[in-house]
């Protein structure tokens, strides 16, 4: 049996976007390959997603999962 996909929402594409974006800042930082600079734009942009309260499960989901993978990359980013 095939599962319903939810309606895609601005608000849900920047949510994942940003969840997207959590490991390749992780791995770009790992591998040197961005400045603390530039992961902290990217992180400001994934920090920014999660700003708004949300009331949709999927949202809130996503939003929780953006805002531990910002707890992960801020220790890297704090040594660099």
């Amino acid at each position: 049996m095939s599962r319903e996909i939810p309606p895609a929402t601005p608000e849900i594409n920047r949510l994942r976007a940003a969840a997207a974006l959590i490991p390749i800042i992780e791995a770009g930082l790992a591998a040197s390959r961005f400045t603390a600079e530039r992961a902290a734009l990217m992180a400001s942009f994934c920090e920014w997603t999660t700003q708004k309260p949300y009331d949709d499960p999927e949202a809130i989901r996503l939003a929780e999962r953006v805002r531990h993978g910002l707890q992960r990359i801020k220790l890297p980013m704090a040594a660099s």
